[in-house]
C-alpha cells in the first residue's frame, strides 16, 4: 500500500475538485516546482490512487432522464461473477455493487423515461438466469455528488464541549 503524504493529500484535493487545473497553479499553492507536481501526479497514477480523469457528462443531455437504483436478488450469490458479465452487456448500466442487506447486488442505471425503463426491467434485467427478484427506486433529484474527503482534517472529527460533558 502506498505511503499518501500531505503534499500528495495536498494535491490530491486540489485535481479532484478541478481536474484541468494546471501543474503550475497546483505547485504555486503547494510551494513546489511544476515537475514535482508531475511526477506525485503520475507516481499516484501508477500506485492506482487516482483512478481515472475525465469528463462528467450529464446523462439528461443525452437523453437520459430516469436514474434508477435497482436491487437485485439472485437465486445464488454465487452467481454473482456471471450476472456482472451479462450485466456489462446492458450499456445503461452505469455501476454495480455485490451488497450486504436483503439485496445481492445493487445498481445504478439511467434510462431514457419510464418506458424504457420498464423494458430494462422485463426484457433485459430479469430475463438473466439467477436473477430471483428485482426492487427499483427512482431517484428524482440528485443532491450530493463528491469525492472522499482527502485532508487530514476530516479524517476524525473533534468532539465540542458539549458531547463531552
Amino acid at each position: 500500500m502506498i505511503k499518501v503524504d500531505e503534499l500528495d493529500k495536498k494535491i490530491l484535493e486540489m485535481i479532484s475538485c478541478n481536474a484541468r487545473i494546471p501543474f503550475k497553479e497546483v505547485a504555486e499553492v503547494c510551494g513546489v516546482s511544476r515537475a514535482a507536481v508531475h511526477q506525485r501526479v503520475q507516481h499516484l497514477v501508477d500506485a492506482g490512487v487516482i483512478i481515472g480523469s475525465g469528463f462528467h457528462v450529464d446523462p439528461a443531455c443525452l437523453g437520459y432522464n430516469t436514474c434508477t437504483y435497482i436491487g437485485i436478488t439472485l437465486e445464488k450469490g454465487s452467481m454473482y461473477k456471471r450476472v456482472v458479465e451479462e450485466f456489462e452487456k446492458i450499456p445503461e448500466i452505469v455501476e454495480c455493487h455485490f451488497t450486504t442487506g436483503p439485496y445481492t447486488m445493487l445498481i445504478k442505471l439511467y434510462a431514457k423515461d419510464n418506458a424504457h425503463l420498464m423494458t430494462l426491467l422485463n426484457d433485459r434485467l430479469q430475463q438473466i438466469d439467477g436473477v430471483v427478484s428485482t426492487e427499483t427506486l427512482i431517484s428524482l433529484k440528485q443532491s450530493i455528488k463528491k469525492e472522499v474527503p482527502i485532508g487530514a482534517q476530516h479524517a476524525e472529527t473533534k468532539p465540542t464541549s458539549l458531547e463531552e460533558a
